[in-house]
């Protein structure tokens, strides 16, 4: 009898150790064409994070999902983890109560729907509201339809009896359930931007992070690729990919929890936060896409998804550049800019953009990176005549002008920082450290703001053809501290900054909403979805060296559309590589194609070379900047080849690069296999951006899509630096 009570008494220890988990009794649905996102809620309305992939047809499936994970283990896959209750996993959302409680615990309380682009987009709003508090919390989901891309946001609204304070308060929380978990990211520094790393995922949490404030994507970039079972592959697998709108600091989490799931909770970087009584705070968007088909299809959904919603104009053609940065320096003046814009001219470009160094007062002329900047007049004894005559020859040579600016800094040697040492960031009573002569402005500050615009407002105002500006930003974050901010919420400068940045960007749009604007931070440090809201292009890198673009390139193109990135042609020996001219074109052609260089120092053959390949540019344009990418060999992957191609839309036309960035064998010739293409129709390839005649097998033949895919190209390569480019073009 004593045995049998034992055994009654085990079996009941167990069944309360191991009854835990729970029953879903609602679903909500967030889908795409292709792809369903899906949450649930309990009786007790607990909402819980259910499954993240391919498009389910019945969602309704998921209600009376049982899980029966031990009740000691907490609270499992939640919808949006907070600090607090069960949960003991990494939060997506901390708060500090008015009454000091750190804990919130998020009930379910509605959903609502809505549809706008004619049904292409259709938005979810999940409210939920704290047990004790009238604290609360909406979820919003964007299903973007056809390009299979869902954002989330959140907006927290403290209706409590005081201020609180948020910790974490991410955008976005996905919890996801695979055997094995690869997390690809790029990575890198000033001029060796966007190398790609791919680790398989341990037990713990992974992060991607930045506080920098500005330049926040020279090292890192707020953008992943998540390969779930098997590594990442181009064509094959399921992949999430993400990219946060934010331009500031940001920190993506990978936890790897109690329960074997990956939880990624991407958002602003954590910071203490004061949301006073009756605030509402709302987080930048993080985009997520799914693909069944490996990472090429997750990067053609994100470049859809960013043409289409993503990028300042972004459907409109972009435009060939020629900059004058790296041919002059500092070095501009009238005469100097005359001649270079008679060779953009012949040459066939369509904007001509002046670098730095046009501008500074009499007492602090900018002559060099040192003095200067901040005092945004004409430089006379450079200009005597000012600036708008140049712009207005520039537009009579048939091309129009552009400007360089960088409004957020100030050099200490300027008149600007002695006359407004508070608009200054910098604590009070320290040394304020420079990096590149220069101090940071205080864009938390409305005063400041005003004198940013002001300063796109006076340039522009200078001439009525300057009609493009390069923006840069040449430093980041250091010490902290506004003059402008009380004491005790100096922490919420990291957001009010970035804030004050987007309201000038808004400022500017409403009223220059067709001036083009280049987000340039040191190259490659405003690579992100927050500045491409407002500016329709990014310049990829400092690093103009072909060999080195190739890299570059490869690993921003994972994220964002090819035609928002600036690809320039620089001279021969640039970063201390010798290459041909056709390698430089080639390469520069697979972007937003312009020129950054003084062409009169160009010989004569690469002179007529460049010029072929502008006109080359302008003939496939639309295809590279519209049309499909598919990265058919990683420079990452193969240490001799590369090959990028971009095919239409209707697949009746289409281009390739192919690249052998390093000698292999002359025995080595390998057939590259071209992707995207229509089976069933017939093609005509042509070698394209040559001189002479073609030595390539493939040239001026018909052949099927079918062909071109399953045996694809064989070409002649017998040296380092070598490319070929071919025009695809359907045969009816």
């Amino acid at each position: 009898m004593k045995k049998n009570i034992f055994t009654i008494l085990s079996i009941l220890s167990a069944f309360t150790l191991f009854a835990g988990g729970y029953k879903t009794t609602g679903v909500v649905d967030v889908s795409t064409n292709d792809t369903s996102m899906i949450f649930s809620y309990t009786k007790n309305k607990t909402p819980h994070f259910e499954y993240y992939g391919k498009k389910i047809s019945n969602p309704k499936d998921f209600i009376g999902l049982r899980t029966l994970t031990p009740s000691e283990m907490g609270e499992e896959n939640p919808l949006y983890s907070a600090r607090g209750g069960k949960n003991y996993i990494e939060p997506a959302l901390s708060v500090i109560h008015f009454d000091g409680d750190l804990n919130t615990e998020l009930r379910f309380v509605d959903v609502k729907k809505s549809t706008s682009d004619n049904g292409n987009i259709e938005t979810t709003t999940i409210s939920l509201k704290d047990t004790k508090y009238n604290f609360l919390v909406d979820l919003i989901y964007t299903a973007h339809k056809k390009e299979n891309v869902i954002t989330q946001r959140a907006e927290i609204t403290n209706n409590e009896d005081g201020d609180i304070t948020l910790q974490n308060f991410a955008s976005s929380y996905v919890s996801l359930r695979a055997k094995k978990y690869f997390l690809t990211h790029i990575n890198g520094q000033w001029a060796y931007e966007a190398n790609v790393s791919e680790d398989e995922l341990t037990r713990g949490t992974k992060s991607i992070v930045s506080r920098k404030l500005v330049r926040t994507t020279l090292s890192e970039n707020p953008a992943f690729m998540l390969a779930l079972n098997t590594p990442r592959n181009e064509r094959l697998g399921e992949v999430i990919a993400g990219a946060l709108v934010w331009n500031g600091n940001y920190k993506i989490d990978f936890d790897y929890d109690d329960f074997m799931q990956l939880n990624i909770i991407s958002g602003i970087a954590p910071t203490n936060y004061k949301l006073k009584k009756g605030e509402k705070f709302i987080t930048p968007e993080m985009v997520l896409t799914y693909s069944a088909n490996g990472s090429g299809q997750a990067s053609r959904n994100l470049h859809d998804w960013a043409r289409n919603y993503g990028i300042y104009k972004g459907n409109q053609q972009r435009p060939i550049i020629l900059n004058c940065w790296e041919g002059t320096g500092f070095d501009v003046n009238e005469s100097i800019m005359y001649e270079i814009i008679d060779d953009a001219a012949e040459l066939g470009a369509e904007i001509y953009v002046m670098d730095d160094g046009w501008f500074g007062s009499e007492k602090f002329p900018r002559d060099n990176a040192k003095a200067g900047l901040g005092d945004w007049q004409i430089n006379k004894r450079k200009f005597p005549n000012g600036i708008a005559p140049i712009a207005d020859y520039t537009v009579k040579k048939g091309m129009r002008f552009g400007i360089w600016i960088e409004p957020e800094m100030a050099n200490p040697n300027s008149e600007i920082a002695q006359k407004h040492p508070d608009w200054i960031v910098g604590a009070k009573g320290r040394e304020k450290p420079t990096i590149r002569y220069q101090w940071l402005l205080d864009l938390s500050n409305p005063e400041v703001q005003d004198f940013v615009f002001g300063v796109f407002d006076s340039v522009l105002k200078m001439s009525k053809n300057i009609t493009y500006i390069k923006w840069d930003a040449n430093r980041h974050l250091e010490q902290i501290g506004s003059n402008f901010m009380p004491a005790d919420e100096q922490e919420r400068f990291y957001i009010k900054y970035v804030e004050g940045l987007n309201n000038v960007y808004k400022r500017i749009r409403a009223k220059y909403p067709d001036i083009l604007v280049q987000a340039c931070a040191s190259g490659g440090g405003r690579i992100d979805y927050a500045s491409l809201k407002y500016c329709e292009e990014v310049w990829g890198s400092d690093n103009t060296n072909p060999f080195c673009r190739l890299f570059i390139q490869y690993g921003e193109s994972l994220f964002y559309p090819m035609k928002a990135i600036g690809a320039h042609v620089p001279k021969s020996g640039s970063r201390g590589i010798e290459t041909s001219m056709k390698f430089r074109t080639d390469v520069a052609m697979m972007g937003r194609f312009g020129i950054e260089m003084r062409p009169k120092n160009l010989p004569p053959d690469e002179y007529k070379e460049l010029k072929r390949a502008v006109g080359i540019y302008k003939r496939i344009r639309n295809i590279v900047q519209d049309g499909d990418m598919y990265r058919l060999i990683s420079p990452f992957e193969d240490k001799n080849f590369a090959a990028n191609m971009f095919v239409s839309k209707d697949k009746s036309k289409a281009v390739a690069f192919i690249f052998q960035h390093t000698f292999a064998s002359v025995y080595y010739r390998p057939f590259i296999k071209l992707e995207g293409l229509d089976p069933n129709k017939k093609y005509k390839v042509v070698e394209s951006n040559i001189s002479g005649k073609s030595n390539a097998p493939i040239h001026n033949r018909i052949v099927s899509g079918e062909y071109l895919m399953n045996q694809g190209i064989n070409n002649r390569f017998n040296k380092s630096f070598m490319s070929v480019m071919y025009e695809i073009t359907e045969v009816k």
